[in-house]
């Protein structure tokens, strides 16, 4: 645009001389070529906006029920299987290593005793300043000899392929011998703090006890936690009673698997499970209760579970939930430069039916919801995002898969 209002400027500067000279001869030899340098002259053309186009393209298979994925590197992983082991996976070569050294009181998820078992190694993430103390955490359920399971959480160091120093941060007791909702969700905040959601472990809401688990500030199972690297309690946590366990964060919680950080508002937000239906999106609060089993927007299993509800509680609302049951887990905002359209939209996966949801977000509120892959569908358990902005799938299978989205816009 510059250059060409240079040669409209010549243009009116050589027409003042011609009028004042009265040039004939100028005018006609000089005058079409001065149209001509204007006419060709370069401007600016509108960029052309990426479309969208996601596709998946699977990277490694042969994993046994695939839970979580940390990145050492683009190409070099370590992924928790559910039904298997600690994995260190080579992208290149799709080498699997077996991670040595993990806790012997690891219950595996054969499915034997129960079908819908939930045992098994959940989340892995990488510390902060993983380059240079190389920890890692790991939540599991552990066992206890005639006792049962319950959610616990490490931290060891990495160490080529084993996991040496390992410490205990968190035992969510009692040991039960229900098999389900262990939660086991972990991410860092925005302060470098860790944050760790738990199940409540029932599965038929009548198995409540007087004071419901979840809302039973002395009981370790239905909450969220907020600690420090090293197990130690944050001296700024919330005071939620005299007797209250430490830690906690948040109550009211029943199986929340999911969460994330926003990479602008450093909120963090998690999925929770409803039973029949109620599944929801939530933004952490310090101190809220999410209102479980007191409150739900869906149903319980237990058909004659009526709840009395106090008073003087005040249950924070879920951001979103579906009328339909999803069964979200890991979630994501994305930053991809793959997908510019999709700029810091939350993307949820779900093991019901197998789908993968996006959330265009504004100011806290959901604005709209897509499901992607309505005609590819895979019960997913994580997506997530490498730091290089590519996105990844976890499939929950026996023959589970480490799937790359890509986008191939088709213009």
């Amino acid at each position: 645009m510059i250059f060409k209002g240079f040669w409209l400027s010549f243009f009116d500067f050589a027409v003042k001389i011609i009028k004042f000279k009265n040039m004939n001869r100028f005018i006609w030899i000089f005058l079409p070529c001065i149209v001509c340098i204007i006419g060709c002259a370069k401007t600016t053309k509108p960029k052309q906006s990426i479309k969208t186009n996601p596709v998946k393209e699977i990277i490694v298979e042969g994993l046994k029920h695939p839970w979580s994925m940390a990145f050492i590197s683009e190409k070099d992983v370590v992924v928790s299987e559910k039904d298997g082991n600690l994995l260190r996976v080579y992208f290149d070569t799709s080498e699997k290593k077996i991670i040595k050294g993990f806790p012997r009181d690891l219950t595996d998820s054969i499915r034997a005793i129960w079908r819908g078992d939930n045992s098994g190694i959940f989340d892995v993430l990488l510390d902060p300043d993983f380059k240079n103390n190389h920890h890692l955490y790991v939540s599991y359920a552990a066992k206890q000899k005639n006792k049962g399971s319950t959610t616990k959480v490490i931290r060891g160091t990495l160490i080529n392929d084993s996991l040496t120093s390992i410490k205990t941060l968190l035992e969510a007791g009692p040991y039960t011998k229900e098999y389900f909702h262990y939660g086991g969700g972990m991410t860092f905040g925005a302060d470098q703090k860790l944050y760790i959601t738990v199940g409540e472990r029932l599965f038929k809401e009548i198995d409540e006890p007087e004071t419901p688990i979840a809302q039973d500030l002395t009981d370790r199972r239905g909450k969220i936690y907020r600690i420090n690297t090293d197990g130690s309690i944050p001296h700024d946590n919330p005071v939620l009673g005299e007797n209250m366990v430490k830690g906690i964060y948040a109550s009211g919680i029943r199986a929340a698997q999911g969460i994330t950080l926003h990479p602008e508002t450093g909120k963090l937000w998690f999925s929770e499970h409803g039973t029949m239906q109620g599944d929801e999106i939530n933004i952490l609060k310090a101190g809220a209760n999410y209102g479980w089993p007191l409150i739900t927007t869906g149903g319980y299993r237990s058909k004659e579970f009526k709840p009395k509800i106090p008073e003087d509680v005040d249950f924070t609302d879920p951001i979103w939930y579906w009328k339909h049951t999803v069964a979200p887990t890991g979630l994501v905002f994305c930053t991809s430069h793959e997908f510019p359209a999709w700029k810091n939209d939350l993307l949820v996966s779900g093991l019901s039916r197998g789908s993968l949801w996006r959330f265009r977000i504004e100011n806290d509120t959901i604005k709209s919801a897509e499901e992607l892959f309505v005609d590819d569908r895979v019960r997913a358990r994580k997506v997530l995002q490498s730091p290089a902005g590519k996105l990844y799938l976890l499939t929950d299978e026996v023959n589970g898969k480490i799937i790359r989205i890509k986008n191939e816009p088709n213009f």
